[in-house]
């Protein structure tokens, strides 16, 4: 084979492995939105020209975790030291609104580093944290990370990623970058995944539940739990009242309370999905 026949053969190899491999993932112009989500299996991200959120002000009966999440923001978005957050607990209690809130919150404040960015990592793509702090660790923006409903469960092995990010690797985590996550659990991992992490350690004895417990690396623990009667209301008053939605409120509390019977919870999810209706009745759009 001469010379010029191997070269032209290379130059097919290289074509085709071209073809098979995908290109490095780009960054958007993360000035064109408030939020984007990382598409992993593309990896692309996708610009949120609407979120869904709420105001600040709605958020009812969670003031210590308002209060604790927004200064915890503020000092990232100030470029002072601040912590990875976990939302643990019940079910419907605004975990997530508070984060999107707060985030809304912060970004407006005139005092930050730089323009603070939300990006919205879903769980089954976890393992690609890596690649997607890569993405951003020299981008003049400051991202909050935002993994809602985060758990383990079986022979999953991606919370490893997880929590090399957490501790930082060899790397360290970008200071761009903080991680929050929401969770009905206050550990991420199962149990028997526990247990089988501690009967494969070296040195079992070794405070072996601050290497297993994920939940461990984050810094900053906020719970959520079941609302009283009183804070339930208080939402429900919140939500209506911000929509103008003109009912008695006698009528508005025995409705809502009964409608909290039938769902067999107190929660702002509830308290919202009572509005809803409420709304629909009046012939009230609930925009904005």
């Amino acid at each position: 084979m001469s010379d010029q026949d191997k070269l032209a053969l290379l130059e097919r190899i290289a074509a085709a492995l071209e073809r098979l491999a995908p290109p490095p993932p780009r960054a958007p112009d993360f000035s064109c939105a408030e939020a984007f989500v990382w598409r992993a299996a593309r990896g692309e991200f996708s610009a949120v020209a609407q979120i869904n959120r709420v105001d600040l002000s709605l958020l009812e009966g969670v003031a210590r975790q308002r209060d604790q999440l927004i200064d915890n923001t503020r000092r990232f978005a100030r470029g002072l030291p601040a912590n990875n957050a976990l939302l643990w607990g019940a079910r419907g209690m605004g975990k997530s609104s508070l984060v999107k809130a707060v985030h809304a919150a912060v970004a407006r404040e005139k005092d930050c580093l730089r323009p603070l960015k939300l990006i919205e990592i879903h769980r089954e793509d976890i393992e690609s944290l890596p690649t997607l702090l890569a993405i951003l660790r020299e981008k003049p923006f400051g991202f909050l990370l935002f993994c809602d409903d985060l758990s383990f469960d079986g022979a999953e092995t991606s919370y490893k990623s997880l929590k090399s990010v957490l501790e930082g690797g060899v790397e360290g985590r970008p200071r761009n970058a903080l991680f929050y996550a929401t969770s009905n659990r206050r550990h991420l991992l199962p149990r028997d995944m526990m247990e089988n992490e501690r009967s494969s350690a070296i040195n079992p004895g070794e405070a072996v539940e601050e290497k297993v417990s994920l939940s461990d690396r984050f810094g900053l623990w906020l719970g959520f739990h079941n609302c009283s009667q009183d804070d339930y209301l208080a939402m429900v008053f919140g939500y209506a009242r911000h929509h103008g939605l003109d009912a008695p409120r006698e009528e508005i509390a025995r409705e809502a309370l009964e409608w909290s019977i039938t769902r067999g919870a107190r929660s702002g999810r509830v308290a919202w999905q009572y509005v809803q209706e409420l709304a629909g009745r009046l012939g009230k759009r609930l925009d904005g």
